[in-house]
């Protein structure tokens, strides 16, 4: 087989890559040149695979699903919204390559006629006492598991009760054990939203990953409120 002449594109960028002459190769999902020389593809030329280990990451750091929200002072800190498109790119075909092609807390695949999808999801360490948020770990997840990580947007979304149930489903935790739990984890994301965090993503920097710079921490609940238009619980605005 000729070997492929293989492209980042990153998915808002498709349709033009497409246009421009880019082949999908749908056993590898990714993008290609069908031929040397294009010029029209030259934006989206290969960069460097991202080491399936990440400097310093740690693949056992939050193991197994459970809420997991983003203090309002982190928001728009997550890796998709701090990296270039392309390396986003690079990162995510890392991430569900290594995992198999599969969600790394349910087994679950992708899965088109089912519109299961996988998606990346960060697991970051908060060290209270120095206001750091530190990135740790990426790991695979459907959109189902997702979901229950970010418990406030579903909530925000009209999907709170669907991720109730994968999160009873996937743990084997009782109705009664799923609220004490969701409960917990708002009283906690309460608690860190009232500090501003530094951010530490040097696991991506010392990999060589270009970064974005977010909104300041005092604006994020702002910019979250006008992209996501989300409701409100209990007069506070839940996206985590």
């Amino acid at each position: 087989m000729v070997e492929r002449i293989w492209l980042d594109v990153p998915f808002a960028e498709k349709d033009a890559a497409k246009a421009a002459g880019a082949r999908w190769d749908p056993a590898e999902k990714r993008w290609y040149a069908p031929r040397e020389g294009m010029e029209a593809l030259r934006p989206w030329t290969a960069l460097p695979e991202v080491p399936e280990l990440l400097p310093g990451e740690d693949r056992t750091f939050g193991a197994g699903l459970f809420v997991d929200l983003v203090p309002t002072t982190c928001w728009f800190t997550n890796v998709r919204s701090c990296t270039a498109p392309r390396d986003w790119e690079r990162l995510r075909r890392m991430i569900t390559r290594r995992a198999g092609w599969r969600c790394e807390i349910c087994g679950a695949a992708q899965d088109a006629k089912s519109r299961r999808r996988l998606e990346a999801h960060e697991r970051w360490h908060y060290d209270e006492a120095e206001r750091v948020q530190a990135l740790r770990r990426l790991i695979c997840l459907c959109d189902g598991c997702h979901t229950v990580t970010h418990f406030g947007l579903a909530q925000v979304r009209g999907v709170e009760e669907e991720a109730r149930r994968q999160l009873c489903a996937v743990t084997g935790m009782s109705e009664a054990a799923a609220e004490e739990h969701v409960a917990a984890a708002f009283e906690l994301w309460s608690r860190r939203s009232r500090i501003e965090w530094s951010l530490d993503l040097s696991m991506l920097t010392d990999a060589g990953i270009t970064l974005r710079t977010p909104p300041e921490a005092g604006r994020r609940p702002d910019v979250a409120a006008r992209t996501l238009g989300g409701g409100t619980a209990g007069g506070t605005r839940r996206f985590g």
